[in-house]
């Protein structure tokens, strides 16, 4: 704008001074008025809102709510994850607590079976129900498999207690109340997912977080500004913020889900080291056991085997002396002679005609009559002798037999505890099978 031309100070003018100045000083101020009223202009030019200002700042606001969805989009994703997450967790647990029951239900058949070989054995001869090594590893193992019992079932009281909820006070978060919670973020967070696509393949999975600097002298203020341009990843959450899609119910949910399945694998980790454990050990257990009957088996045929020697030589000692009996009753028949005088021959009678002849002189005694009596006696005594040794060969024979069938019976009940054992080793038979 151009200003107004005055006139000289040196012309002569005809009007008034004062009239003069009065125009010149409100020509001045309209021209201050009007350099104001410019500048106003250029400052409206740069910081009036624009006429479409409602459009556009409808236009932020739905980008505002767009965003809010896509991170709420991703938040309920990286949920979602946790939440499949924790229930294969919970499917691989409880396979483990599947695996540990069925373990712990071997090792109440194994006791059971102990129990069993012990009874069975109480079923043999007096003879052989003495305490031997069978009976002593038998009750090893049942000390054994007692502590193992007790291994088990406390790896399934833990177990149970991370699969559970609220049934047993316990400070580390189990799988359950962490499912609970996820699932209920889960639909608190969803309730904004209405008007977008659920599909989990338009959330990004490793996006870098960018933000729009503010420009300076912004319209719209800087409540639009310094925001995600882009939707956040579910592996690069943004900090908590109560206000924000990312709240921290739901990091605390998610914490509590990755601390329950970590618990959860450290568990499986160890039952299934305690399950390998206890397996070894048992069948370790099992092995001796039937290795010890297999050399108590070994043992009693041995001693069957020398029993039937024995058995033997004594029989041909009963024969033996039974045939010396036999010869020596007859030698003493002979010695004794005729049961009747009248069959005794002239040459056997003690007057016979060279006797009497004989024992015409004085002091011609024979001694033929005493010693054939001597000689009675003595066979007498032999046979009574013999006798009394054929009776012990005969009760001893029958303390043999006896020993026999005694070993032949013990053997039976051990080979059939052997294979009683040998049978249920694979655990496949019910808990009332009989025997």
């Amino acid at each position: 704008m151009q200003a107004t031309k005055t006139m000289p100070m040196g012309t002569a003018t005809i009007g008034p001074q004062n009239w003069r100045n009065s125009t010149i000083k409100d020509i001045k101020l309209s021209q201050n008025v009007v350099q104001r009223s410019d500048k106003n202009c250029d400052i409206g030019r740069s910081l009036d809102p624009l006429p479409h200002l409602r459009e556009t700042v409808a236009e932020l606001s739905n980008d505002e709510a767009h965003r809010h969805f896509r991170e709420t989009r991703a938040v309920v994703a990286k949920l979602r994850e946790s939440l499949l997450d924790t229930n294969e967790e919970i499917k691989s647990l409880t396979r483990g607590k599947e695996a540990l029951e069925k373990a712990l239900e071997h090792k109440r058949k194994d006791l059971r079976l102990n129990k069993d070989s012990l009874d069975i054995r109480l079923s043999r001869p007096a003879r052989e129900r003495d305490q031997d090594g069978a009976d002593d590893l038998l009750n090893a193992e049942r000390q054994h498999l007692l502590n193992l019992k007790k291994i088990l079932e406390a790896q399934l009281k833990l177990v149970q207690q991370q699969l559970q909820n609220g049934r047993v006070p316990t400070p580390v978060p189990v799988l359950d109340s962490a499912r609970k919670r996820l699932a209920t973020c889960l639909r608190e967070r969803s309730r904004v997912l209405d008007l977008i696509c659920h599909n989990m393949a338009s959330v990004p999975q490793s996006a870098p977080n960018t933000y729009r600097s503010p420009r300076p002298g912004s319209r719209l203020g800087g409540s639009f500004s310094a925001r995600f341009e882009k939707p956040i990843s579910k592996d690069n959450l943004p900090p908590a913020d109560p206000l924000g899609s990312f709240t921290p119910e739901a990091e605390q949910a998610l914490q509590e889900a990755n601390g329950a399945r970590a618990r959860s694998a450290m568990l499986r980790r160890e039952l299934n080291e305690a399950i390998m454990k206890t397996d070894h050990l048992q069948k370790a257990a099992h092995a001796s056991v039937n290795d010890g009957l297999l050399q108590k088996l070994s043992e009693t045929v041995t001693l069957r085997q020398h029993l039937n020697v024995g058995s033997g030589e004594n029989r041909h000692a009963v024969h033996r002396a039974q045939r010396w009996y036999d010869a020596t009753e007859k030698a003493r028949g002979n010695a004794m002679g005729p049961v009747c005088s009248s069959d005794l021959t002239t040459r056997e009678k003690l007057d016979r005609p060279i006797f009497r002849v004989f024992q015409r002189h004085p002091g011609t005694q024979m001694p033929e009559a005493q010693e054939i009596v001597k000689a009675g006696d003595g066979l007498t005594e032999s046979l009574i002798a013999t006798n009394r040794n054929i009776g012990l060969l005969k009760l001893s024979q029958a303390r043999l037999a006896e020993n026999i069938r005694d070993k032949k019976e013990g053997y039976s009940v051990d080979s059939s505890v052997l294979r009683l054992r040998r049978r249920r080793a694979n655990h496949r038979w019910a808990m009332g099978e009989a025997f």
